[in-house]
């Protein structure tokens, strides 16, 4: 591998990743340079736990998604491990899937009658959260080196650090738009029911501790009725 130029793609990289639009345009471009940069790798995707649910997030191709099922399937393979922490390692590689593999018995046969050669993922991480796994594929047996994987380890601290980014930059502009629908929710209510500003919040906070919904969400009611329902 040419490292100067790779490591020119990867600071390329770097900079798109940081300028995408949203969280999921972010995924998705993580998951197309990892095809474009990482030697061997024919697919990718990354796999995130919700709870019992894992959800399968920009796959470069529909067989990601169908190796995913069969993990969550079968209760076993490396990035449902991965996914549950219950493995503690941050890389794992499966060089060989015509080879016995011992720590997913039931996964391996299966997958490599899907096609799958070979297989590597890496969890996108920083200091503060764990984001889920990146997972690269190939149809050819033994086709992730040891070049591959320090590739791999490149674009998944990359990765993490630009998702990381994404992610708090949509939880601001939420807050915004939320702090501003809660204030016009507010208006609503001072205007109908001759409230003050505090009491108005008051009637808003109330109905959604009694009702059990958030506050955004009666605030957003409020906005598309005109009064508290």
């Amino acid at each position: 591998m040419d490292w100067r130029r790779f490591a020119q793609q990867m600071a390329s990289m770097a900079h798109e990743l940081l300028a995408q639009e949203s969280v999921d345009a972010t995924l998705g471009r993580i998951t197309a340079s990892a095809t474009e940069l990482v030697d061997g790798c024919g697919a990718a995707g990354i796999l995130v736990q919700h709870g019992t649910e894992m959800q399968s997030l920009a796959p470069t191709q529909p067989l990601v998604v169908e190796l995913d099922q069969l993990q969550h399937r079968l209760g076993q393979g490396p990035c449902f491990d991965a996914a549950r922490h219950a493995v503690r390692e941050r890389v794992f590689r499966i060089h060989d899937f015509t080879e016995v593999e011992s720590r997913w018995p039931a996964f391996v046969p299966q997958a490599q009658k899907l096609g799958v050669g070979s297989m590597m993922g890496f969890l996108l991480f920083t200091d503060d959260e764990d984001f889920g796994e990146l997972n690269f594929y190939s149809s050819q047996p033994g086709a992730f080196t040891d070049v591959s994987e320090a590739a791999g380890v490149m674009l998944a601290s990359h990765a993490a650090v630009a998702l990381s980014s994404a992610r708090t930059y949509a939880q601001m502009e939420q807050a915004v738009a939320t702090r501003h629908q809660i204030g016009e929710a507010m208006g609503i209510i001072m205007g109908a029911r001759h409230l003050t500003e505090d009491e108005a919040f008051t009637v808003l906070r109330r109905y959604s501790q009694e009702n059990n919904i958030k506050l955004r969400e009666v605030a957003q009611r409020v906005c598309e009725a005109g009064e508290l329902p």
